[in-house]
């Protein structure tokens, strides 16, 4: 297995997308007022951030490689820089959403991530963007939306007072190495040359165990919980 072969990170893709469709299932009309990791959002503003991410990953993809975040990533603004600007794009695209009930913004979700991964595979190895001299590829977005997908599940079910743990969270590293280069892992998952999301593999074709912390190292790495 190399790193350039998509079928283990489309895998990961599409659990992620399942296993947010099937937390939201549980979500009862009171549950999704309810606050989550993301103290700014109720249950329902997190479904309707993913809709939106869902949608902005199509319009990267339509301009790439010259979209407007491969004109932002280009300056290789601070992480710190960065948060910012994604949270005040955040906010604009959850205020210009219409109204509607937290299962609805999921089922749009759910049809706009899937669709995007079908356009992703044939210009997999194309490039997406760069992030100062890094290249992310197609293939890399697809990993930072993989992984995306997976901590967002993570959020979803603390809501219902639930821990969310994926079934490879090394697969889901190697990705977020491959699409989120200004938020480095503090536990190194090994990739390849390319820029996919893939699980390690040992010499005989079998999967070697996660790293140590992979996961954890995630949740780190993405502000949920301290480094």
């Amino acid at each position: 297995m190399t790193d350039r072969v998509p079928g283990p990170a489309l895998a990961a893709y599409h659990a992620g997308v399942t296993v947010i469709c099937e937390l939201a299932a549980q979500f009862t009309a009171e549950a999704w007022a309810a606050p989550t990791t993301c103290p700014e959002w109720r249950a329902a503003d997190l479904a309707g951030h993913l809709r939106c991410v869902a949608d902005d990953y199509h319009e990267y993809l339509n301009d790439a490689p010259v979209s407007r975040l491969a004109r932002l990533m280009a300056t290789r603004p601070s992480p710190e820089s960065l948060a910012r600007k994604l949270a005040r794009q955040n906010a604009a695209e959850l205020a210009a959403l219409p109204d509607g009930p937290g299962p609805e913004h999921i089922a749009a979700f759910a049809a706009s991530a899937r669709s995007y991964a079908a356009r992703a595979l044939p210009v997999w190895d194309l490039p997406h963007h760069r992030y100062g001299d890094t290249v992310v590829t197609v293939a890399g977005m697809v990993g930072a939306a993989c992984a995306e997908w997976h901590l967002h599940a993570w959020d979803l079910a603390a809501s219902l007072g639930k821990d969310y743990r994926p079934a490879s969270p090394e697969l889901l590293a190697a990705g977020w190495q491959a699409g989120v280069p200004h938020l480095p892992l503090d536990t190194v998952v090994p990739v390849g040359s390319g820029a996919a999301a893939v699980a390690v593999a040992d010499g005989a074709g079998g999967r070697r165990p996660a790293p140590p912390g992979a996961w954890e190292a995630l949740l780190r790495a993405s502000g949920r919980v301290p480094r």
